[in-house]
């Protein structure tokens, strides 16, 4: 049986329609309804039923579902086996601000230690980062929550990840001893993305409290909102890693704002059943080394 078939078959199971699986895979509709068919021929018992324009599967095509993804688990292992001798590919989920201010050191070492491996590196939100991971599509995720995102996949807490509020060099709030949520009150927000979840976050911290705020930009580059901020256009909430080396400059001014709701853990995700590669291996390693490190220094 050809292999192709069970990817097809995978793929209208996830998608639930021919015509989409068809898309995503570059075939034409025929095609795809010609290798389902044969399966079908093949197994001797329908693998896929409609109920009005939906599909999905029968029992028996749930059971073969899951033989077939253990039987391209297995070829992509055995590939990837191979591929070590000459490099390789892994793939990398994350979000914007971890991809732009985390991961590059490790990525760079990953390179010096496997010159042939080809890395690819996908930023998603949040949710559809956590599907890809538990779909395979991603090797390894890395992103910040406070809570474990999906209970089927293997979560490991590298560190805890601040949250930090920062406001124009001379801010008068700079100043101050402590920053309240009072003190907050009508401020002007620079903000990224709505599905961001520290953005959300915040908002929600400050409805609860019944603070004013204004919504002055927002954008989804997180070098625009630092500009922004060193421009004086308001104030902005941001992962520590991302304005670290503004604070540290003098450029940015870190308001002395705390609050125990105002953190995430950066977290690393894996599905229980993939397999770990060399490098997959190495990286994890290396995320885990430099968080002992950085903890007992601290």
């Amino acid at each position: 049986m050809d292999l192709t078939y069970m990817r097809t078959f995978r793929e209208v199971a996830k998608r639930q329609s021919f015509t989409r699986a068809a898309e995503e895979l570059g075939y034409a509709q025929s095609s795809v309804t010609m290798q389902i068919q044969k399966l079908e021929k093949e197994y001797g018992v329908p693998l896929i039923e409609r109920h009005g324009r939906a599909l999905r599967l029968t029992p028996p095509g749930d059971e073969l579902l899951k033989l077939f993804g253990e039987i391209l688990d297995l070829y992509d292992r055995s590939k990837e086996t191979i591929a070590q001798q000459i490099g390789g590919t892994l793939t990398i989920g994350t979000i914007d601000s971890l991809a732009a201010f985390y991961l590059p050191p490790f990525l760079q070492q990953l390179r010096t230690r496997y010159p042939g491996l080809n890395i690819h590196l996908q930023t998603e939100q949040e949710a559809n980062l956590v599907a890809k991971i538990r779909d395979g599509e991603v090797d390894i995720g890395l992103m910040l929550d406070r809570s474990t995102a999906d209970a089927v996949l293997q979560r490991t807490v590298i560190r805890d990840e601040p949250l930090v509020l920062v406001a124009p060099a001379g801010h008068p709030l700079a100043g101050a001893e402590q920053v309240t949520l009072q003190d907050l009150n009508n401020c002007e927000l620079i903000v990224s993305e709505e599905s961001c979840i520290y953005r959300s976050l915040f908002e929600n911290l400050l409805k609860e409290h019944g603070i004013m705020f204004r919504i002055g930009f927002e954008l989804s580059n997180l070098e625009a909102i630092k500009r922004c901020v060193r421009n004086g256009l308001g104030i902005a909430l941001l992962p520590r890693i991302v304005a670290e080396e503004e604070i540290e400059r003098g450029t940015l001014a870190e308001l002395p704002f705390t609050h125990p709701e105002i953190h995430f853990d950066l977290q690393l995700l894996v599905h229980p059943k993939k397999w770990h590669s060399s490098p997959l291996e190495y990286l994890i390693h290396m995320l885990l080394d430099d968080a002992k490190a950085k903890s007992a220094v601290s």
